[in-house]
């Protein structure tokens, strides 16, 4: 508790701060906001570093730290990235990448929504026992699974296919889909619900008029980390996906294996591929952070 109640010599009940709340109001104001500020800059330091050394010339990477950039700025050059998108192999698995990712998320983000529904609102049997073995299920690590759904996919041909690193990323994003979605669903008002169906809404358009508006920064949060997992994986796709045609994280991992430490090549490849999941999150940023205050207020 942040505040206590004490009672004066005059008798009157006054409301008494706990020691850490009139720290942090005495804190507020200028000092909090700059001491923010500094983490902030602190923690995007790397990306920073990162994308300076993408800039610069190899003969510069070998030779001087990346914050000596800011003392002659004129050295600073987009070669890197024209011999990078030259290279078809980085080009081949960014797109390779793009075909796991969307469908991966977007299959996650539909049956969660219809599976979280179900669980959520609508009476079968064994509603609860089965809810409880998809709780479960989000305790099973992905390295347990790795060898067995190996074994699987090579017996009934899906094994280093596109189709079967998809596959993979839906069966173990789903758990935790579902009980997310679940979770949300149920706190909207039953009354809300029970006056649709008396306005003669079926399930199907409950759930898509009512449910899933309601529900929209919740999938949002959804699909943000569901991309974010499924493009930045790189053990998945290490293990199951064609080698033939690798997503971005397995292609940079074979650059240094070829050749080495050029960071000319790894810096500004790892840049485009943190770019594109920056841009999905401050896309849906509105609504991610709704469904996290949503989440939290309820």
């Amino acid at each position: 508790m942040t505040t206590t109640t004490v009672t004066g010599a005059d008798g009157v009940v006054r409301a008494r701060r706990s020691l850490p709340a009139r720290i942090a109001s005495r804190a507020g104001g200028g000092t909090l906001r700059v001491f923010l500020i500094l983490v902030g800059l602190f923690w995007l330091m790397p990306t920073v570093g990162l994308l300076l050394s993408s800039l610069r010339s190899p003969a510069d990477i070998a030779s001087t730290g990346w914050w000596k950039t800011f003392a002659d700025p004129s050295r600073l050059t987009f070669h890197n990235y024209t011999s990078l998108l030259d290279n078809s192999t980085i080009t081949d698995s960014l797109l390779s990448t793009v075909l796991i990712t969307v469908p991966a998320t977007v299959l996650v983000v539909v049956i969660g929504s219809f599976a979280g529904y179900a669980f959520a609102w609508m009476d079968f049997p064994g509603r609860d026992w089965w809810f409880m073995v998809v709780v479960s299920l989000l305790v099973v690590p992905v390295q347990v699974a790795l060898v067995p759904v190996a074994k699987l996919f090579g017996q009934i041909g899906i094994f280093e296919t596109t189709f079967g690193v998809i596959v993979f990323h839906v069966a173990f994003g789903l758990p935790f889909a579902i009980f997310l979605l679940r979770n949300f669903f149920a706190e909207i008002p039953r009354e809300l619900l029970e006056a649709a169906r008396l306005d003669g809404a079926g399930e199907i358009r409950l759930f898509t008029r009512v449910v899933m508006p309601l529900g929209g920064p919740a999938i949002a949060s959804l699909g943000i980390f569901q991309f974010l997992w499924v493009w930045n994986d790189m053990l998945v796709a290490l293990i199951f996906a064609d080698s033939k045609h690798p997503p971005i994280t397995v292609a940079l991992q074979q650059q240094v294996r070829q050749f080495g430490n050029n960071i000319d090549v790894l810096a500004p490849g790892a840049f485009v591929s943190m770019v594109i999941p920056l841009a999905v999150f401050f896309a849906f940023q509105r609504q991610f952070v709704s469904g996290v205050m949503a989440g939290a207020v309820k």
